[in-house]
């Protein structure tokens, strides 16, 4: 035996599997059922209790499902996981656990539209405000604390724009208002930027994209870093303070570094609902089987097809932090050495009318609204996924109208040039 630790690709294939013990199944088998049997009346009480872990139903735990939390936390470098059904549902699971109504959290203001959609208007309904701050400024973020802030979200590859966020910078700000880090790793999966490793608390993911990796399944998962004190000044009481449903345990003190987790687990999931299904979770592990792989080829991809744009005479500006003029070159060399990632945007001197058309004449790329597909995709943000927004909001998020959003596949990269090449000249 070794105590070596096995390393990312490794890990991606082998954690948190065995063979299915009853068939020697090799492959994690699809645990296709909502509910499970008890040993007895005793068996179901500390289940039910928090006193032992285990099965009871699906809403709340799945063994295929278990699986994949448990290798999202190796992958990631935390202490436990919780998979969802979306990584916006995952948002929402997190925020339950930190905020109450009136509190406050700081949003960096370049994220998905999505989420600048749901931050804005439907956290609302539940008392829950946020604060945008800057993440070219990181004094904004300092700024920005009051003593109604909980928490502090980012992403590590900005969505659309592809930019790169200073994870430390902003995990020291929030050290010092005594508040969570939360990074969506969406964009970069752990293969290349571990978050935890840069001072973040709790990683959020959309497994839709790049980790499941097929355009095949919505998922989301939550990972706790194990790294924050939820008792500390009683800011957190679903952590700190007893549990009347639980027979008055503290989850803080009972659960120690994966806290969080288990308090997302049984206060967020088993009461909101938004439970993986098992045949998700089977087809998300496959994915991530091949991820260090697909990644690799990602980003290679993406490299040649922005220097290709960074060259053409239709085209402004190419925003990629892989090309060594960018803004961002010098931080994704420090957060993400392997790629700058595959997601990126590129500006069109004919403005908003020009990414119509460029979106209206591609033929390799698919246009639709998702990204971390084995294919090619393309998005003209300011007429869709960002549309909610006014023009001044959608500059500031990085989908202004001239902007045009790829998301680079797998496919040989010289018929994606070629691709685009055709649909600039038209």
């Amino acid at each position: 035996m070794t105590d070596r630790l096995p390393g990312f690709s490794t890990l991606a294939v082998h954690a948190g599997a065995q063979p299915d013990p009853t068939t020697g199944a090799r492959v994690t088998p699809i645990y296709q059922t909502t509910s499970f049997v008890f040993n007895d009346a005793d068996h179901a009480a500390s289940l039910f209790g928090l006193q032992a872990f285990g099965n009871i139903y699906t809403r709340i735990g799945n063994p295929t499902t278990a699986v994949l939390e448990e290798r999202m936390a190796a992958l990631e470098g935390g202490t436990a996981a919780l998979a969802v059904a979306s990584g916006h549902a995952a948002q929402v699971v997190v925020l339950q656990q930190l905020l109450m109504p009136g509190d406050e959290f700081i949003a960096a203001r370049k994220l998905y539209g999505g989420s600048i959609n749901q931050f804005t208007h439907a956290f609302k309904s539940f008392g829950w405000n946020v604060a945008w701050a800057d993440p070219d400024d990181i004094g904004s973020f300092e700024r920005a604390v009051t003593p109604r802030t909980k928490a502090i979200f980012i992403e590590s590859i900005a969505n659309p724009a592809g930019s790169i966020t200073d994870i430390e910078a902003i995990a020291e700000v929030a050290r010092k208002a005594g508040v969570p880090l939360i990074v969506d790793n969406t964009l970069a999966t752990p293969y290349l930027v571990r978050p935890v490793d840069h001072g973040a608390d709790i990683v959020v993911h959309s497994l839709t994209k790049f980790l499941g990796g097929h355009g095949n399944s919505l998922g989301g998962i939550i990972v706790d870093a194990g790294t924050f004190d939820w008792s500390k000044d009683n800011k957190y009481p679903m952590l700190s303070e007893p549990r009347p449903e639980y027979h008055g345990i503290r989850i803080q003190e009972t659960f120690g570094n994966f806290a969080f987790a288990i308090a997302c687990r049984v206060l967020g999931l088993r009461d909101l609902g938004p439970a993986l299904s098992p045949f998700n979770a089977f087809m998300i592990l496959t994915g991530i089987e091949t991820l260090p792989l697909r990644m690799q080829k990602h980003c290679e991809n993406a490299k040649a097809v922005a220097e290709f744009l960074a060259g053409h005479s239709a085209v402004a500006s190419v925003n990629y932090a892989g090309l060594a003029s960018d803004r961002y070159n010098k931080l994704a060399r420090k957060y993400a050495p392997k790629g700058a990632g595959a997601v990126f945007t590129f500006s069109l001197r004919g403005g908003y009318d020009a990414g119509v058309s460029l979106v209206s004449n591609l033929k390799l790329f698919s246009h639709l609204a998702n990204v971390g597909d084995t294919r090619s995709l393309v998005i003209h943000p300011a007429s869709t996924t960002h549309s909610q927004l006014d023009d001044e909001a959608k500059v500031r998020s990085g989908a202004g109208p001239d902007v045009v959003r790829l998301s680079i596949g797998i496919e040989d990269k010289e018929d994606l040039i070629a691709d685009l090449e055709q649909a600039l000249s038209m």
